[in-house]
């Protein structure tokens, strides 16, 4: 979390970034990421935790609990996107589902109000999130904004561990999609998809420097979780 919040630092403080985009998976875990202004979690959850079932992490960015097992994350980081919410959603989300309509897989903006969304992310779809033909939530998205700057960052559901997806949100997670295809070549059709949406952008890969590692280690205890800070 501390690393997607420092590409957002980025590109709000150096004008020659215009586009910050990276995909990553989650180590150890089953990691679960709550949002930024969830303050109850079911106690379920919490013996999980205690148990160290499951890790939890609290994002920079709102929207509900996303299970991370076996999927795909990215962080998008812009520089000054439309500033009108479900435009800004719609034109950072564009490339993903360019990509996937390669795959035969047709994506879709939910339509639920966000007000009526359940605790678990995957389980109700608001127009942040993209929905296949079956209403299955296939990808969920949340924002951060800073200074007219924006991060969205989500999860692409691929393999979800069915065991620990209906321990805590006791059902099942959405069916596999229909495209035999690995994570690390999504990731290559995700790029290139990507490319294809900012022709105009001069985007090549680059690395994180070993002071930009140092700064999200230490900023990374802002996101530790902590049962002090809910409401129970």
């Amino acid at each position: 979390m501390a690393t997607d919040m420092l590409m957002l630092e980025k590109v709000a403080s150096n004008n020659e970034l215009t586009l910050l985009i990276r995909f990553y998976k989650w180590s150890g875990g089953p990691w679960l990421s709550i949002g930024r202004n969830q303050k109850e979690l079911p106690k379920k959850w919490l013996n999980l935790y205690h148990k160290k079932v499951i890790d939890i992490v609290r994002r920079p960015s709102g929207g509900n609990a996303v299970l991370h097992t076996n999927g795909l994350t990215y962080a998008l980081a812009w520089c000054s996107p439309p500033r009108k919410k479900h435009q800004a959603y719609f034109e950072a989300s564009k490339w993903i589902t360019n990509c996937f309509s390669q795959l035969d897989v047709n994506l879709k903006f939910g339509t639920i109000a966000s007000k009526n969304v359940n605790e678990n992310c995957f389980a109700s779809s608001t127009n942040a999130d993209l929905i296949d033909e079956k209403n299955s939530k296939r990808v969920g998205s949340a924002q951060a904004w800073r200074k007219g700057n924006l991060l969205q960052h989500g999860e692409i559901l691929l393999q979800p561990d069915e065991e620990i997806w209906a321990e805590l949100f006791n059902s099942k997670p959405p069916e596999p999609i229909n495209a035999e295809i690995t994570s690390f070549e999504l990731e290559d059709l995700l790029v290139e998809s990507f490319i294809a949406q900012w022709p105009d952008i001069d985007l090549h890969k680059t690395n994180f420097s070993l002071q930009d590692i140092a700064k999200a280690k230490e900023n990374s205890k802002s996101y530790f979780f902590e049962l002090s800070k809910l409401d129970t």
